[in-house]
């Protein structure tokens, strides 16, 4: 408990995965805690997010997270960044400052660099691979981004982590297919995809929180050996 005390987890992505990271961490006993996302709580959000409450609706994402955990434990040290995480603002973190980094957002640049940043800095790192689109909470394995398989997003960062000479990357990846949500053909949601998008993500209130509190359990186990 005095490692976990003494602690400085950083935490990027508070959305439906890093939530729940955010919530184990602060009810396991870490004392300091560094809270990044841009984002504000929204309507969509209501169905898996931890942080998405109708009293938060509307609140940037990093002051929701802030003040839930006082509301557990008023003496752990929150910074809280309303800022997305991306190469460029890459230089207004202190990587060598934090114990332990978890990587919970959504883009492969933001991922990549974070791994980068990390990996310079000699601090661990875990990342979150993809969530969404799936509904079978048993399916999540840890591993190297190496030894992952059917995930789209893991395909993607083992490609790019090799171009870069990164060796390792302790990830969480679900094993499960991603389910199809693609459009019927006179759907009017059609015209409010994004260009090039031919299908709705989707996400449920189970998964990616069993995967958020995956990430929290393997943090907790590598501070405390």
């Amino acid at each position: 408990m005095e490692k976990l005390k003494n602690a400085r987890v950083a935490v990027f992505g508070l959305g439906g995965v890093g939530g729940y990271a955010v919530e184990a961490l602060a009810r396991s006993g870490v004392g300091h805690l560094v809270l990044v996302d841009h984002d504000t709580v929204s309507l969509t959000n209501l169905n898996r997010q931890i942080l998405a409450t109708r009293a938060t609706l509307g609140m940037k994402k990093a002051i929701a997270a802030k003040e839930r955990v006082h509301a557990i434990d008023p003496s752990i040290e929150v910074e809280a960044l309303d800022t997305f995480f991306l190469p460029d603002t890459a230089h207004l973190f202190d990587f060598g400052g934090y114990d332990y980094v978890i990587d919970a957002i959504d883009t492969v640049t933001g991922k990549l660099a974070l791994v980068e940043q990390a990996k310079a800095a000699g601090t661990p790192i875990i990342s979150a691979m993809g969530a969404g689109n799936k509904l079978d909470a048993t399916a999540f394995r840890v591993a190297d981004i190496y030894a992952t398989a059917a995930c789209p997003l893991a395909r993607i960062m083992r490609k790019e982590c090799r171009k870069r000479g990164i060796e390792s990357l302790k990830v969480v990846y679900s094993e499960e297919e991603p389910i199809s949500c693609t459009l019927p053909p006179d759907d009017p949601a059609w015209a409010e995809l994004p260009e090039g998008r031919n299908a709705l993500p989707g996400s449920c209130a189970f998964v990616p929180s069993v995967m958020g509190l995956i990430i929290a359990g393997e943090v907790i186990k590598d501070l405390t050996k």
